[in-house]
């Protein structure tokens, strides 16, 4: 199994990647952004543990310049910097979980290993729950065929809930498959992303309500929709069909 590392610090960059490639991993290491997105051009890798401070490009820039290749690889983001407002950006940038320094080389393992678990190859490709199927090959959530317009947070927070249908899931359950973390990454984080998804599904015309259980977390209410027969015509507002792409996005697409 391949890892990337991208560390400028040599002792700490020598020392994750021997201490990675004891565990078993086949372990590339550069020493900045522009490297590491050659690396990724020319192989494919399982898992990457990018350092925040890299010369020129950042760790969020690069993690941003991978999400926008639909690279889905997981990553882990390394640094000194432990501010909420860090952490969130990190993991907005597209980084799945994040690891202050200094750390022992147990957690950087541990973490490592939960990451590449977290979406084992047996995934189903697509999960369908009324008129709603979401396809992680393709990265789409659709409605009655037509595309819904998703950030890639709000796609894995939806494709959590489509996968679980009608069971309530924990806040803590949500922070670790979603933002990969079990820390809390900001008192309404949760919430605001549940909102956006909320009127996303309601002007899709999905079908579907996220329920808020006061206490325990959030469900996906499918019990209606798992006998609702699919809408016939044209795409709902906000919706194009699959493939295409709409003239007038929905306004929070971009937001979160």
């Amino acid at each position: 199994m391949k890892l990337l590392v991208v560390e400028d610090d040599p002792d700490m960059g020598g020392l994750v990647q021997r201490g990675l490639a004891a565990e078993g991993y086949d372990v590339t290491l550069v020493t900045n952004g522009v490297d590491a997105l050659i690396a990724l051009r020319s192989d494919a890798y399982s898992a990457a543990a990018i350092d925040v401070m890299l010369p020129g490009m950042s760790g969020f820039e690069l993690c941003r310049h991978i999400r926008e290749a639909a690279n889905p690889m997981p990553i882990l983001l390394l640094t000194a910097r432990d501010a909420i407002e860090d952490r969130v950006h990190g993991l907005d940038s597209g980084a799945d979980d994040y690891l202050t320094k200094p750390f022992a080389f147990a957690e950087l393992a541990a973490r490592v290993r939960a990451l590449l678990r977290r979406e084992p190859s047996g995934m189903r490709p697509q999960v369908t729950v009324g008129r709603l199927t979401i396809d992680s090959h393709e990265h789409q959530a659709l409605v009655s065929g037509h595309e819904m317009p998703l950030s890639r947070r709000e796609f894995t927070l939806l494709r959590l809930f489509a996968t679980n249908p009608d069971k309530t899931l924990s806040r803590s359950d949500i922070l670790e498959s979603v933002w990969g973390t079990t820390e809390n990454i900001g008192t309404n984080v949760i919430d605001q992303y549940v909102s956006y998804l909320r009127k996303k599904l309601d002007l899709a015309g999905a079908g579907l309500s996220i329920v808020t259980e006061r206490g325990r977390g959030y469900r996906l209410d499918a019990k209606n929709a798992l006998d609702a027969k699919p809408q016939g015509g044209a795409a709902p507002a906000g919706q194009t069909p699959a493939g295409q792409t709409s003239a007038h996005p929905a306004s929070e697409t971009a937001t979160p």
